[in-house]
Order: structure tokens, then C-alpha cells, then sequence
């Protein structure tokens, strides 16, 4: 049986991906005797393919389960023009420390200024870096909570938001809370405040956020706990959205 057939057979059945192509394509460059690597050179090369195709294999599956609305990079972010977007703190925040360090993010601005844009370029970069992102619109979430609430099984999709490392709630403010939605709200902070990181977008600034809560015992509960110490972005200027329909 040929001896490189064999191996790469077996690295299949082992599910050994990345290591089998690496080894396909080795021995496809020169017959069998391939570029030239020394054994342990061979042996590096097999191994470092094998790992690179893992992680970007768990780099794409972070993505997927983080439910992203847009498909945003950070290389597609718009520094251009006076919208209030500071490519230094934005560069910060791509490298994630802040996630280690349980600090919030608020970015607000009125509608069509990027808001939501920058915060999925900013959970897919983290996804990126290694860390499990939850991305929810705010209406959305609490009607899938409302209704599992009422089944029963709503304890297990906050357990997941609160092992997120970072957790983006996306147009907050759009509509007033119900009590329900309070209450689930303030669980959600409360499960998170100085132990994981959570970024909010609304159209609204962040001095409305209280009206907009409602009750006022639950609304300074929730909101003390995240706006003292939270990153601020306000983004402003025209609609983005209006400026690439007008543009010839």
C-alpha cells in the first residue's frame, strides 16, 4: 500500500483536516520527497497546519453562534469625515482588553450612523481573538425571552448570555421596557456587572436610557451598575444609509 496514501487516510479518519492537507499538498510539490523540509522541519509544518485549522475553524463556528446582524470587519470600518468615530479608542477596543477587563462600551448616535455596524465589527474581531460574543437586538431578545419565560426554559438562554464574555444588545431604546422586560434586563446586568463585558447601541443618549427603563427602582438598579465606568461612543453626522442611496 503506498506509504503516503496511507498516512493521509489516516489523518482523515482522525479527522486530522488541516494536518492531511498540509500533507497533500507537501508531497504534491515534488513527488514524494517535497520541498525539502528536514524531519523535524516536516514535522513543525504538519503540526503548525493542523492548529491553524482548528483555530480558524473555531473562529468561524464563534461567528456563526454569536448571531451577528451584519457580516462586519474591522478593516470595512469608515474613519472618514466628522462622525465622531476616534480610530485610536476603536483600535483599543479590536484588541480586546477591555473584554478582560469587564469594562462596558455604549455606543449611541441617531439612526443610520453606524452604530450597529461598529459593534458587530467589534464582536467579530473578539471572536476573532478567541472570546465567545452574544449578539441580540434588544426587541428581539425579550420577546425570545417572554416566550421561554412562559415555557419554562428561560434560566438557560440567560446562562448562556452571562458566559459570553462580551454580550452586545443592539438597539436599545427603540421602544419603552414592559415590567417583563425590566426584570429580565436588570437580571441579565446583574449576572454580568464586573465580571463580563457588555456593549449597548441606541439611538438614544445614554441621560434618556432611564425614561425609556421605566420603573424608577429598577431603572436606577440597572443603570447604576453600567454607567459610571462604561466606554462612550456618540456618533453623529447623516445617515449613512441615505448617503450611499443619494451617491451617483
Amino acid at each position: 500500500m503506498n506509504t503516503n496514501k496511507e498516512c493521509l487516510d489516516k489523518m482523515s479518519s482522525m479527522h486530522l483536516s488541516g494536518m492531511a492537507s498540509a500533507f497533500k499538498s507537501y508531497i504534491e510539490q515534488d513527488g514524494s520527497s517535497g520541498p525539502g523540509y528536514t524531519q523535524d522541519e516536516l514535522i513543525h509544518f504538519l503540526i503548525q497546519s493542523e492548529w491553524e485549522d482548528r483555530r480558524y475553524r473555531a473562529q468561524q463556528r464563534s461567528i456563526r453562534n454569536a448571531g451577528f446582524r451584519y457580516s462586519a470587519q474591522p478593516e470595512q470600518l469608515d474613519y472618514q469625515g466628522d462622525r465622531g468615530l476616534d480610530r485610536n479608542l476603536v483600535q483599543r477596543l479590536l484588541e480586546g482588553s477591555f473584554i478582560d477587563q469587564a469594562s462596558d462600551v455604549f455606543i449611541t448616535g441617531s439612526t443610520g450612523t453606524g452604530k450597529s455596524f461598529l459593534a458587530s465589527a467589534i464582536g467579530y474581531q473578539a471572536c476573532i481573538l478567541g472570546y465567545k460574543v452574544y449578539y441580540a437586538t434588544t426587541s428581539k431578545l425579550m420577546a425570545q425571552l417572554k416566550v421561554a419565560k412562559a415555557e419554562g426554559s428561560h434560566l438557560k438562554e440567560l446562562a448562556r448570555i452571562e458566559k459570553a464574555q462580551l454580550f452586545i444588545l443592539d438597539d436599545f431604546g427603540v421602544q419603552p421596557l414592559d415590567g417583563a422586560a425590566r426584570n429580565l434586563l436588570l437580571d441579565i446586568i446583574e449576572d454580568r456587572h464586573g465580571k463580563r463585558s457588555t456593549m449597548i447601541t441606541s439611538q438614544l443618549p445614554v441621560a434618556k436610557w432611564h425614561d425609556i427603563i421605566g420603573e424608577k427602582t429598577v431603572a436606577d438598579a440597572i443603570l447604576d451598575r453600567i454607567v459610571h465606568q462604561a466606554i462612550r461612543i456618540e456618533l453623529y453626522g447623516e445617515s449613512l444609509r441615505k448617503k450611499k442611496r443619494i451617491q451617483p
